[in-house]
């Protein structure tokens, strides 16, 4: 994942190439720290208005954007493929998702962010009519990684702005291009000036966190835990998604087909370059041996290359040289410690292409097991039962996603209710994802907060405010206030004991 808020010193030109060929596909100026701050004071200055439109007003514009979006499919994919080097099908993808993520939020943001009517803990409080309202930050600070050049920015992009803050967004220095068609896009549909994107890598990044009332970081766990720091320091709210580990559980009395499809996309969409990616198999001993089988002859089929918009590749390549040398890495080190590689296992030597990898007589010592490879392996482990399988997909600092394939429903929700991560997939990989209904967050390393997803994906950009206000008439004075006295306080004391104690308590005995 990408570091880019750690606070270096950045270039003036950020270079983009496409990793499937190497060939030059663009250039980006760099935003200096008080380019962004200057942005920042822009943004702020423009989301009062942007605010008072309403979730009605804001709507019109998401769903103004949206038609762009739609009108604009072709230019956005090409962007896409040129700095990522994806297959055609995952670059569409990323479009098809952010239509439905704009319409999703546009349309729900007024119900999720209306006033909200709380019932009081206690009788004595029916007087008073309590109300939470909703009211959201300022300027929210976004950075997100390469793997999705579009759909990563607009899984914050599209709440924040639903929600009536104004976005500063820095995207990956890998891949800065597609994320300006968008602001392109915004610019071009005349919406209010509450949209900014601002290129470059850590001192870019740092300045956004120095600058943002809120701040959605998603990339690797050491930056991550850097921008937590400086958020402390500065009392500012933040949200974090830190890559993850994935674990698949493939019991015996899965339809194995699906398994193998299943997993086998799960694994290698996006060359494995996805966060709730499977990076781990554990597979049911009286099964093991047919499933890996049928896995082997299945990835053997998946076609290696770059595409054109054609839509006949399945697997493209490693974002840079530094995601290729981690996979390497991690491939070399199993392959040394004993695991072999049924099928794949190498470098192509061509652009940032690594063969997919099938990996068997692997265990918890080797880093392919223990690390975050996001790349395009599929490391299977044997296991003796689904107590055994809980215990290893459980063993990891990571807690993002997870999948359970089983023929027995009952079971597999009671195996998910076992599994410390934030979502679990049912007989299904990577679904969650396209569920904005849900919520969609890490445990443990993989993150602190809630990143989308639901009435919270919106509701995260707010400041929550409390308001009382009489629900009958008033007196001129309440029984607690002064001056003191102990027979109006024991009246209102006997009055809280009988509401809320239990037993011969409440009466005072």
């Amino acid at each position: 994942m990408s570091d880019s808020a750690t606070p270096t010193v950045d270039a003036v030109e950020l270079t983009v190439r496409n990793p499937a060929s190497g060939e030059l596909v663009g250039t980006v100026a760099v935003s200096t720290p008080d380019e962004v701050t200057a942005a920042a004071a822009a943004l702020r200055a423009a989301q009062p208005r942007w605010a008072s439109i309403s979730a009605a007003g804001r709507k019109q514009w998401l769903l103004k954007l949206q038609d762009w979006v739609l009108d604009h499919t072709d230019e956005l994919a090409d962007s896409i493929q040129d700095e990522s080097g994806k297959p055609r099908v995952e670059a569409e993808v990323e479009v098809a998702f952010t239509v439905d993520l704009l319409g999703y939020y546009a349309r729900n943001a007024a119900k999720f962010l209306a006033d909200t009517a709380v019932s009081p803990h206690t009788p004595l409080m029916r007087i008073k009519k309590l109300t939470t309202t909703y009211t959201p930050y300022p300027v929210v600070g976004i950075i997100t990684p390469w793997n999705f050049p579009l759909a990563m920015p607009t899984s914050d992009l599209v709440p924040a702005l639903a929600a009536g803050a104004a976005v500063l967004l820095k995207p990956s220095e890998v891949t800065p291009l597609t994320p300006l068609v968008l602001a392109r896009g915004w610019a071009e549909i005349g919406a209010p000036p509450v949209f900014t994107v601002v290129s470059g890598s850590g001192a870019t990044g740092a300045a956004v966190v120095d600058n943002a009332d809120f701040v959605q970081f998603t990339g690797s766990g050491p930056t991550g835990r850097r921008i937590a720091v400086a958020c402390a320091e500065r009392t500012r709210p933040y949200s974090l998604e830190m890559g993850g580990k994935d674990p698949a559980i493939v019991l015996a009395d899965a339809d194995l087909d699906r398994a193998v499809n299943g997993i086998t996309f799960g694994a290698l969409t996006n060359a494995g370059q996805l966060c709730v990616s499977v990076e781990r198999v554990y597979v049911e001993a009286a099964v093991y041996d047919e499933f890996v089988n049928k896995l082997v002859a299945h990835v053997e089929t998946l076609r290696l290359g770059r595409d054109d918009r054609s839509g006949n590749i399945d697997v493209g390549p490693l974002a840079n040289q530094a995601q290729l040398d981690i996979v390497t890495r991690h491939v070399d080190d199993a392959l040394a410690r004993g695991a072999r590689a049924l099928t794949g296992g190498k470098a192509t030597g061509e652009g940032n292409f690594f063969e997919p990898t099938v990996l068997v007589d692997v265990d918890h010592s080797m880093s392919c097991i223990t690390e975050e490879t996001f790349g395009p392996t599929i490391p299977v482990i044997k296991v003796a039962d689904e107590n055994e399988a809980i215990r290893l997909a459980n063993d990891s600092e990571y807690g993002l996603s997870a999948s359970v394939w089983t023929g027995n429903k009952s079971r597999g929700q009671k195996i998910a209710r076992r599994l410390t991560v934030g979502a679990v997939n049912i007989n299904d990989a990577t679904i969650n994802l396209f569920n904005f209904a849900l919520p969609h967050g890490g445990w443990g390393q993989s993150g602190t907060g809630y990143r989308f997803g639901g009435v919270d994906g919106v509701r995260k950009y707010c400041r929550k405010q409390a308001i009382t206000a009489p629900a009958l008439p008033t007196q001129k004075s309440e029984l607690v206030w002064y001056p003191y006295s102990l027979k109006n306080f024991g009246f209102m004391r006997n009055a809280m004991r009988a509401a809320g104690a239990r037993g011969r308590r409440r009466f005072g005995r």
